[in-house]
This record gives structure tokens, sequence and C-alpha cells, in this order.
């Protein structure tokens, strides 16, 4: 199985947004090599179709995942209890650093399961679990 994917260099936070279409094996190990630095910033979606896409971006154990359903549609993943609902966390976005409250952190191990659900399956996880924003 092919999946599209973008991702942040390892060891930096530069973004180049530059498409790749790989084995799942690709993503994992590039996934790999960001955890290995501590942050980093993807975006995924199955190969031949534009939507949905996830992002995900993490910093050392916490991650924040965006579903675009469309272009104009986009909803966070609703938090799973990790930090503080009322606790900011700056996590990357592409180039640069954005302030999340905590409702919507999750667990980068968790988040990670929810990325390889959804490669696997088409599904980017159950109804209700999005907050659209």
């Amino acid at each position: 199985m092919l999946v599209s994917w973008t991702a942040t260099a390892p060891g930096s936070r530069h973004f180049p947004a530059t498409e790749r279409t790989s084995p799942i094996a690709d993503l994992t190990d590039h996934f790999t090599a960001l955890r290995s630095h501590g942050q980093g910033y993807l975006e995924i979606r199955l190969h031949g179709d534009e939507f949905p896409l996830l992002t995900l971006g993490f910093l050392n154990d916490r991650a924040v995942i965006h579903l675009f359903d469309t272009a104009e549609k986009q909803s966070l993943l609703i938090g799973d209890g990790t930090t503080p609902a009322d606790t900011a966390v700056h996590l990357p976005i592409m180039d640069d650093l954005a302030a999340f409250s905590g409702d919507n952190i999750i667990a980068v191990d968790r988040a990670w399961t929810l990325i390889r659900h959804y490669i696997q399956t088409g599904t980017p996880g159950a109804p209700g679990a999005w907050r659209e924003i």
C-alpha cells in the first residue's frame, strides 16, 4: 500500500512541502527519525485521494492531529487527557510552533497509532472524536 506524505526534515524545523509517495515503511522510518530528534510535523493522505488529509505535529511526547475533510473544513482531534485542558502547548506546524490548548493534545504514541489506523483502514477516527474549527 502506498501513502502520500510530506514532513519536516529530521533535526530541523524546515518543512519542504515536497510530497512523496512511498510504502508505509518509508513513512514509518521518517517518523522514527523525527521521533529520535524529539519533534516533527507530517501531512499524510492516502495515495490517489486529495482528502481526507491528516496532519501530525509533535514535540517530545505531546502531539496534535488535524483532519482536513475538504480544503475548507478542518477539525482537531479531541485530546486524550494527557495534558490539562487549561495548559497551552506549543507544537510544530509546518515551519513554526503553534499554541494548542491541552484539550486537543494527545500522547505521541497514540497519535502515531491513529495515523497508522487511518492508513490501513482509510478511516480517520471515530465520529465524535473530532472538534470542527
